[in-house]
């Protein structure tokens, strides 16, 4: 069975650093672009970031660009999410999504992963 398991999510103060890792097990993940997403009681889902397979090329989202970095290590199936001058907006369950395997291109749209962890909670606190 495929399964992506994010970890890394918790509780940080205003202006803190959090570093996400999601890992896939059960299918590779090297020959498709990852994403991460996040949701927020009361708001729809947003795209966070995202990256090509390669790690070539990098998207992300304004309210984050400058703030959080992705990069992966397909080696070890894993993508991360290291974020930075974190505000408490940022407070919300992280998701990371993988595109269809052999899709390579890094997509803001939701509807365009076929495969998505569970969550990860980050709450930050000013």
């Amino acid at each position: 069975q495929v399964h992506l398991v994010e970890s890394g999510g918790g509780p940080v103060q205003a202006g803190g650093s959090l570093r996400l890792s999601c890992t896939a097990s059960g299918r590779t993940v090297s020959a498709s672009a990852m994403g991460w997403f996040r949701s927020a009681p009361g708001k729809d889902r947003e795209f966070v970031a995202a990256i090509t397979w390669t790690g070539g090329t990098k998207l992300y989202a304004d309210s984050v660009k400058g703030r959080f970095t992705i990069s992966r290590d397909n080696a070890k199936r894993t993508v991360y999410l290291q974020m930075n001058s974190l505000i408490p907006e940022d407070s919300a369950i992280y998701y990371c999504a993988s595109r269809p395997q052999g899709f390579g291109l890094a997509t803001r749209t939701g509807t365009e992963y076929d495969l998505w962890g569970q969550g990860t909670q980050v709450t930050v606190s000013s």
